[in-house]
């Protein structure tokens, strides 16, 4: 007669229980361990897959990544850019399947919107945490989308923002935003109407947009500054000045990603520099193979097109904290 012990249920994770379970400090502190553990070889390169619809687009991202035992993690979401205007339903929308890699065993479906946008956040954190300057004091947010407001909650974990400005084409939403922001972080955080201004006086900018077209121009970012692109996640979008990418240092999530669907992809693109202008990924960053800042004065810049490394660090996370939480009774709430 088998012995073996029959697997926990799978566990159902909504949104709210996903946010609950997952603070910015414990999903930085896994993205960041996993993108050195990649660095170092440990976990091998994740796959990536994109197919277009209309209007909008899905992607398949998926990871092997140790950490108390060997987890697969595929995540399927949807990107649909019109849907709060002409459905009031959110852009992103999607699931995230947590395996045990060493049976196939499924062993949790949990939302994917909350995962992508603390992951996402969190990457930006472990950039800046290398690649902003230690006394950088003013940050832009550009685009107050749904990702925004975890980018600022993130920073906030790895520097200290005395002064916050947010932009967005709709300037009611910039309003809305840091009303609520300041609120909650209780610092200060200003709607601005002239872009080329803010930039110049940040010592962090974030883009966080759907744009297909660059806004953040070389000419206004000044020394010292860090600037992490994070709207470019498939090849139709773009945020960064090719030129700015060419004329710093520039860190990538992922390079092979990034000179397909990234910010980088453009500026090869465009004939603006190559991928061995790249300075190094980010897990190289962390793993110490090659330096951060160096000084005060160099811009850098972070191309994030967003890995499956990040989503299975995530969801292993919360996995871990809904098991010590309350075991394998935890339930989808309603």
């Amino acid at each position: 007669m088998s012995t073996a012990v029959a697997p926990n249920p799978t566990l159902l994770l909504s949104r709210s229980q996903v946010e609950r379970l997952l603070t910015p400090d414990r999903c930085i502190a896994a993205v960041e361990d996993a993108f050195r553990r990649h660095a170092l070889g440990e976990a091998p390169a994740p796959g990536i897959l994109g197919m277009h619809q209309g209007e909008g687009s899905f992607h398949v991202k998926a990871a092997f990544l140790d950490a108390d035992r060997p987890y697969f993690a595929a995540k399927i979401n949807a990107n649909f850019p019109q849907n709060g205007v002409r459905h009031g339903l959110p852009t992103i929308q999607g699931a995230l399947v947590l395996f045990d890699a060493e049976t196939g065993v499924p062993l949790a479906i949990m939302d994917s919107m909350a995962i992508t946008a603390l992951r996402t956040a969190a990457a930006t954190a472990v950039a800046a945490k290398w690649l902003a300057r230690e006394n950088a004091a003013t940050a832009l947010i550009c685009g107050c989308g749904g990702q925004a407001a975890a980018q600022l909650r993130a920073l906030l974990g790895v520097r200290n923002l005395t002064q916050i400005s947010v932009y967005d084409q709709d300037a009611q939403k910039a309003v809305k935003f840091a009303s609520a922001l300041s609120s909650e972080t209780g610092r200060s955080v200003t709607p601005i109407a002239e872009l080329c201004a803010a930039v110049e006086n940040s010592d962090i900018v974030v883009t966080c947009t759907t744009s297909d077209k660059y806004f953040i121009e070389r000419r206004m970012v000044r020394p010292g500054t860090f600037v992490a692109g994070v709207g470019a996640d498939n090849e139709n979008k773009q945020e960064l000045d090719p030129q700015l990418l060419a004329h710093s240092k520039l860190v990538t999530d992922l390079t092979a990603q990034c000179s397909k669907i990234g910010d980088l992809h453009h500026a090869l693109d465009a004939g603006a520099m190559s991928a061995s202008d790249v300075h190094a990924e980010l897990g190289q960053v962390v793993a110490g193979l090659k330096p951060g800042r160096e000084s005060a004065t160099e811009i850098t810049v972070f191309d994030s097109s967003g890995t499956a490394l990040q989503d299975a660090a995530a969801a292993i996370a919360v996995y871990q904290r809904a098991l010590a939480a309350s075991g394998a009774t935890f339930k989808l709430d309603s």
